[in-house]
């Protein structure tokens, strides 16, 4: 068999796999989306680039 046929298998194999761990699992599973969601707006605070915040050297006009 050539390294396609392989890799095919293994998509396969790995399709079925999650489609029973989903199916046994299906509430733990999409109980987490809520708690991922509270995670993402600390995480997008911490890896944003800050590039928005614009220049904060306050110069005077004299």
């Amino acid at each position: 068999m050539n390294s396609r046929t392989w890799i095919l298998m293994a998509a396969s194999l790995g399709i079925i796999v999650v489609f029973f761990m989903l199916r046994e699992h299906w509430a733990h599973a999409f109980g987490i989306p809520p708690y991922l969601l509270l995670l993402a707006g600390p995480l997008m605070h911490l890896f944003h680039g800050h590039g928005g915040h614009g220049g904060h050297d306050h110069k005077d006009g004299a």
